[in-house]
Formats: structure tokens, sequence, C-alpha cells
């Protein structure tokens, strides 16, 4: 039997999104608080490791945008004592509207997550990105 609360499962699913709302406020700080210090992410081919990283990669790619708006849904978490799962389902609108083509650029896919319960906190440890599929301008994200 799995050893988990309801209360695991909100706190896990509100990191996912709270990941989000980082990235589309450029809030650095808060999004080296959803991830271990040592964490792993892989989006796309690029892969990284540890926060500093991670947050590298995110700011290259989202500065240069007008906005950017980042969703997850469909959750699915597994839980067993300071260990967890989560994939879901996430959809990305990115908005640059100097980009020669076309403004918007969507990209929709999954986000499989590891999570490490670290001094009474979750955290994710390892967040892999799978493209699904596109819509727009690809030259919004990649000039």
């Amino acid at each position: 039997m799995e050893d988990f609360s309801e209360k695991d499962v909100n706190e896990i699913i509100y990191l996912t999104v709270k990941y989000c709302w980082a990235l589309d406020e450029r809030d650095w700080v808060s999004l080296s608080e959803v991830f271990s210090s040592d964490a792993y992410a892989k989006y796309g081919i690029t892969e990284h490791k540890g926060i500093e990283s991670i947050i590298e990669k995110c700011q290259k790619s989202l500065v240069p945008l007008d906005f950017s708006h980042h969703m997850v849904t469909n959750h699915v978490v597994e839980v067993e004592k300071d260990e967890a799962k989560c994939k879901c389902y996430f959809q990305a609108q990115h908005v640059r509207s100097s980009a020669s083509g076309g403004a918007n650029f969507i990209i929709a896919g999954k986000y499989e997550d590891e999570f490490l319960r670290i001094n009474g906190e979750w955290k994710i440890s390892s967040r892999v990105l799978t493209k699904i599929w596109t819509e727009g301008n690809e030259k919004v994200v990649n000039p």
C-alpha cells in the first residue's frame, strides 16, 4: 500500500503550478524553491544539472519574450514515503512581437517529474519535458 496523504499530492501538484507562475513572472527566486539544489532537467534535447543551470536555461529562453503563459493539468501522482513521481500535461504560449513570421508559438507536451521530500518539503529532483505538438512560429523561441 502506498504511504501518502492527500496533503502530499496537493503539495506536489502545487509545485508544478508554482513552476509555471515562476516562469511567467520571471521570478527566479521562486523557481529555485521548486527544485532541489542538485536537480536534473531535460528540456527537449538540452540537459541541465543543478538549479543554477536550470534557471540559466529558463532565463535564456524566456527573458527575450514579451509574454509567456504556462499551464499544467491532468496530474497523476504516486508517492512512496519521501519520494514521489508525477506526470502531467503542459501547454505553453510564447509571445514575441518582434519575431519575423508571427508573434506566437505554442508548445504542448508532458512533464515527467521525480520528487524528494527534503527537510519536510517536496522538491522536484528530476524533470523531463517531452514535446507532443507545437503550433505557430518557432522563431519566437528560436530566433
